[in-house]
């Protein structure tokens, strides 16, 4: 891990990613443990549509509420969200990927065609469909997130895992005794664990579009809570009497992508034997 940290701040791409995704999860980290320099949800009236100021410093919004302190709050919201999805659309997708490789036969079949008719669903339509089913609110968006991408990791998975699968390495295992489990954790999963790197971070950038989609067609997280979408969504009929409340969540929606982007570019540049000599 070390080793890896020191290879991506020597890394352009990897550098900028680092830093900004450092500055947003100490804002969202703070953001969820009310370390605020306001309360996101407390109304004030009287300090309603403020612009930025030294008192606020991303300025108020219809309500009175200080939308840097909702803004941080509402990274937090977003980057949960983010990270739960796709933490279990990973493990869901990499364990269907594992297994559809090493028993091949009906079970791949049955899996991958399964994974086809996921990805036959345009992203947000096939969330949409899983919201309207269970309801809208934070746990749903974080299911729904999870089956979108699911076929993904499952796809990434396999295909690694079917050229592993006949390698000498497996066999020599095979020979030896080992059980499948074993075969499969320690030598197949060991093996996979740099590609899937890469698409989870590449995956957290989509999640937290994804969820800012969902959340602005208020289906996502819901009111009075914050998420960078919900903010987008209540800033449309304030555009041009405070734009500020539009900038703000936008900018910030487009620096927590942009970040997670660099950090899959650069986990693929260094991960990867080749670019690493090049890059070395």
């Amino acid at each position: 891990m070390t080793a890896l940290l020191k290879d991506l701040t020597r890394h352009p791409s990897g550098r900028i990613g680092l830093i900004t995704f450092a500055v947003f999860l100490i804002a969202a980290v703070l953001g969820k443990t009310g370390f605020t320099p306001y309360d996101p949800l407390i109304q004030d009236r009287i300090a309603r549509l403020q612009g930025p100021s030294a008192a606020h410093w991303f300025g108020t919004d219809l309500f009175g509420r200080d939308v840097f302190s909702r803004l941080m709050d509402g990274i937090g919201q977003s980057f949960i969200i983010s990270f739960f999805s796709v933490g279990i659309a990973s493990l869901l997708g990499a364990v269907l990927g594992l297994t559809a490789a090493w028993f091949a036969g009906l079970w791949d079949g049955a899996v991958m065609r399964f994974m086809d008719v996921l990805l036959a669903f345009p992203a947000i339509l096939l969330a949409l469909l899983i919201i309207t089913i269970f309801g809208p609110g934070t746990w749903t968006s974080v299911l729904a997130i999870a089956i979108v991408y699911t076929p993904i990791f499952t796809r990434v998975v396999r295909g690694p895992a079917l050229s592993l699968r006949r390698r000498d390495f497996v066999d020599a295992a095979r020979t030896f005794g080992s059980s499948r489990r074993y075969i499969m954790t320690r030598h197949l999963a060991l093996n996979l664990v740099a590609p899937l790197t890469v698409q989870i971070t590449l995956a957290l950038a989509w999640a937290l579009v994804t969820e800012a989609g969902l959340s602005f067609l208020g289906l996502g997280t819901q009111p009075p809570n914050a998420s960078l979408g919900l903010m987008l969504s209540d800033a449309r009929n304030l555009m041009e009497m405070a734009p500020w409340l539009l900038w703000m969540p936008a900018v910030a929606l487009m620096l927590a992508v942009l970040s997670f982007n660099l950090l899959g570019d650069a986990l693929r540049d260094i991960l990867d034997p080749k670019t690493r000599r090049r890059l070395a």
